[in-house]
């Protein structure tokens, strides 16, 4: 059957939501059953069952019964599910590019994003991690890169996104300091100035834990703006990711800081919960020791970034 003529049939509409639930399983599992199915994706059972029937009919999946053990799904054709399920591009979201720990870890998605169902996928750029997980939400991205601090941060306030692969320590960036403009300064001190991004779950929770107990005045600031105006003394302190310290050299003076368990450094990829074929489809895409692999040589200068 052709699949363009199946997505305008009749039941073009519901084969195609059916599909996107199929890619969720893997072959050899039970699928669901059409009440089962009906009460999940809301729709009449003889529009389950016909939209079952085209999909094994356009060889999308082959199902077989097994009597009160249900239905399994024997055979699925990746490739025809994600046609039929509208789904020709992955759009992904992640931090601007400004180290080679963030350009490593965009060359190594790219790299292991190239995969064998030829879905084309494309990185954009954007700061702010809250800003990122919302577009994901809005479906302006089908997933996003922050750390898991912020993920965490994010679900536990009711976001509704998922941590779909994680990078392990180190992945995000090294450590997080607190730059100071006055290089003989060694602590946060009542009447200064700091800088805050509102949009950085990260930067801001680390913000008030390096401010604690001190009268400070936040000033809001853009996250790509800040090291400038600490450099010029707008600001007296703020912080910042350590990797663009030492990579370009600058002869600040700062103080580490840090969350005890490292979730700050460690690179994840969200999705939104609802979309579960998204999440089947990252999971299956994307190899976690390839990623660190491609990262790591960026950062060695043994690679080339390439995004």
């Amino acid at each position: 059957m052709d699949i363009q003529n199946l997505l305008y049939s009749k039941n073009g509409l519901s084969t195609k939501t059916l599909a996107k639930r199929m890619l969720c399983f893997e072959e050899g599992e039970r699928i669901p059953t059409v009440t089962e199915l009906n009460n999940e994706i809301h729709l009449a059972r003889g529009t389950v069952q016909n939209a079952i029937k085209l999909l094994q009919k356009s060889g999308a999946v082959t199902l077989e019964a097994h009597g009160q053990s249900g239905t399994i799904l024997k055979k699925k054709d990746v490739r025809k599910l994600l046609e039929i399920a509208g789904i020709s591009h992955i759009l992904g979201v992640m931090p601007l590019p400004y180290s080679k720990r963030y350009e490593g870890l965009a060359t190594g998605l790219v790299a292991d994003l190239e995969n064998r169902y030829d879905i084309p996928v494309s990185l954009a750029f954007m700061r702010g991690s809250k800003n990122r997980m919302s577009m994901v939400l809005c479906d302006r991205y089908d997933f996003a890169i922050v750390s898991r601090y912020a993920a965490e941060q994010m679900i536990e306030a009711g976001m509704d996104i998922e941590i779909v692969k994680s990078f392990g320590p180190y992945s995000y960036l090294s450590q997080h300091i607190l730059a100071f403009h006055d290089p003989d300064v060694k602590e946060v001190v009542d009447g200064m100035k700091i800088g805050v991004d509102q949009s950085s779950v990260d930067q801001k929770k680390m913000t008030e834990i390096a401010c604690v107990g001190k009268n400070v005045r936040f000033v809001n600031v853009e996250y790509t703006q800040i090291l400038q105006k600490v450099m010029s003394g707008e600001i007296d302190a703020a912080v910042w990711n350590m990797d663009e310290i030492q990579e370009k050299l600058y002869d600040m003076n700062y103080l580490g800081l840090s969350i005890d368990d490292d979730k700050d450094t460690e690179a994840v990829i969200v999705v939104n919960r609802a979309r579960r074929e998204m999440v089947a489809i990252i999971d299956d895409l994307i190899h976690t020791n390839t990623v660190r692999r491609n990262q790591q040589l960026v950062m060695e200068g043994k690679l080339i970034p390439s995004y």
